[in-house]
């Protein structure tokens, strides 16, 4: 497992990126679970942020690709509006403990 922050570094309805070991990763708490996925649209492949830690949608309870404005689900990365609605974004395994926020590469 790797390190990824603190977790009183990641606020509710938050994201934030990572680059661990050169993989873009952005990670997400909503409801005081964290959601961890690979930073990488399905439809183009491209970065997802608009910028630099911004991964989700104006009402943030939803991710959103700037590329073409896809809406991905935050518990499970399934995209429902865009154009690789039905594709996922691919998830990252983690979990969190009392020295934080940790992935499984």
């Amino acid at each position: 497992m790797k390190w990824l922050c603190a977790g009183a570094e990641l606020v509710n309805d938050s994201s934030r990126g990572f680059d661990i070991e050169g993989r873009k990763l952005f990670a997400v708490r909503r409801g005081g679970q964290v959601y961890v996925y690979s930073n990488r649209c399905p439809h183009r492949g491209v970065a997802l942020e608009w910028h630099p830690d911004q991964f989700l949608d104006p009402s943030n309870s939803l991710i959103q690709c700037a590329t073409h404005g896809a809406l991905f689900l935050i518990e499970d990365g399934e995209c429902v509006a865009g154009p690789c609605a039905g594709q996922a974004l691919t998830r990252i395994p983690s979990r969190e403990d009392a020295q934080g926020i940790w992935v499984s590469l």
